[in-house]
């Protein structure tokens, strides 16, 4: 039943994850934003415009607008990911096993499209994915189901034909809300959050995925 495969970017496909802490944490300090890394889980999930709006009315500032430090949150992050980040484990793997077979492929993240198209393009995934969706081109961000929606529509999928890969709670909410089948590989640190039991299957590593598995689901 399952025809298409849709991966989540940052922490999924990449590991970015982390990075967005550091970019976070060094842009607000730049223009002198009281935020703390311990209070980002405030606002864990939202897209960044929507984190700097957020920061704007809890923790004000003065001088430049919250998409302007957005914007330059995005142009630390990229830059960091080209210099740091790499491919995970399995990944690449994963995609040619995908395609091989006739799988339909999207990417649906949260991430702004210039992010995906810049990160995509640098690790050279970006030709494996037959569409891809982002925040951008919806209302909504995880984990509301709107970005997988969008994204099977465009791949002219039903949802009950898509699996979704996702590293977070978070997406793994929006994927089972799409009524999509969802495979979780959280990070080591998440790995036992008991909520990933709404999850149809749990990997240790996208080098444990195949078709088997994909099948059985």
């Amino acid at each position: 039943m399952i025809n298409t495969v849709l991966f989540d970017m940052d922490g999924l496909l990449l590991d970015t994850e982390p990075l967005w802490g550091e970019s976070m944490l060094d842009v607000a300090q730049k223009h002198g934003i009281p935020i703390s890394r311990d209070r980002f889980k405030e606002t864990t999930g939202l897209r960044i415009y929507e984190v700097t709006d957020y920061w704007a009315v809890k923790y004000p500032w003065q001088g430049s607008t919250a998409e302007i430090v957005a914007n330059e949150i995005l142009d630390d992050i990229i830059d960091r990911s080209r210099k740091h980040a790499s491919v995970l484990p399995g990944i690449e793997k994963t995609l040619q096993l995908l395609k091989t077979n006739g799988f339909k492929t999207g990417l649906a993240s949260s991430s702004p499209m210039r992010m995906i198209t810049a990160l995509a393009e640098h690790f050279n995934i970006a030709h494996y994915f037959d569409f891809i969706s982002s925040a951008d081109n919806v209302s909504l961000g995880k984990p509301h189901p709107a970005v997988f929606l969008h994204c099977a529509a465009a791949l002219n999928s039903l949802p009950i034909e898509c699996l979704v890969l996702e590293d977070s709670v978070n997406g793994m909410i929006a994927g089972k809300a799409a009524r999509m089948k969802v495979i979780v590989v959280p990070d080591e640190l998440h790995f036992n959050d008991a909520r990933f039991a709404l999850a149809d299957y749990k990997l240790q590593s996208m080098e444990d995925f195949n078709l088997q598995l994909l099948n059985s689901i």
